[in-house]
C-alpha cells in the first residue's frame, strides 16, 4: 500500500513523502491516526501542487537547518556523570541528557531528533542530530566522571 505521510514518522519517512507500507500498518495505524492518506492519483496531484506552492517556504526551512548545523559544527558536549568505584556509570547517558546540555549552551534542540546509543561508559561518543531530512550533524559527546568530594 502506498501512502502519503502527513507528519514525520521516525524510521519511516518525513511529511509529504510517498512511502510503501504493509497493508495492515497503513489501514490499522497510519490512516486511523491521521498520520497518512492513501496515495491515489488525486492525492498525488494535490501533493504536487501543494509542494510547488510551498517550495520557497521549504527552502527557507532547509536554509535555517543548515545555518543551525553550521553553528553546531564546532560545539562539543561535555557531560559529568556519577560513576561507581570500578568506573561503571550509574544508569546511562541518552538523548535527554544531550538535549539538556545543548539547552545549557543556548541551543533549543528537541530530544526526539537526537540519536545516540545508550552510553554506559566514560569517554568520547558521537550523537547525530537530524535537523532536516537532508541536514544532519555529528556532535561529539564527552562523558567524564564526577569529581568525588
Amino acid at each position: 500500500m502506498e501512502v502519503i505521510l502527513l507528519e514525520d514518522i521516525q524510521n519511516l519517512g518525513y511529511k509529504n513523502d510517498i512511502v510503501k507500507v504493509r497493508d495492515g500498518y497503513g489501514r490499522n495505524y497510519l490512516l486511523p491516526q491521521k498520520k497518512a492518506v492513501i496515495a491515489n492519483e488525486s492525492a498525488k496531484k494535490r501533493l504536487a501542487e501543494e509542494l510547488r506552492q510551498k517550495a520557497h517556504k521549504l527552502a527557507k526551512i532547509k536554509a535555517d537547518a543548515e545555518e543551525l548545523a553550521a553553528k553546531l559544527a564546532n560545539v562539543r558536549v561535555k557531560l559529568t556523570v556519577k560513576v561507581g568505584a570500578n568506573g561503571q556509570l550509574f544508569g546511562s547517558v541518552g538523548n535527554i541528557q544531550v538535549a539538556e546540555a545543548l539547552a545549557a549552551q543556548g541551543f533549543d534542540i528537541d530530544r526526539k531528533i537526537i540519536e545516540i546509543k545508550a552510553v554506559k561508559e566514560l569517554g568520547e561518543h558521537n550523537a547525530t542530530i537530524k535537523l532536516h531530512k537532508e541536514v544532519k550533524v555529528e556532535l561529539p559527546v564527552e562523558v567524564v566522571a564526577e569529581e568525588a568530594e
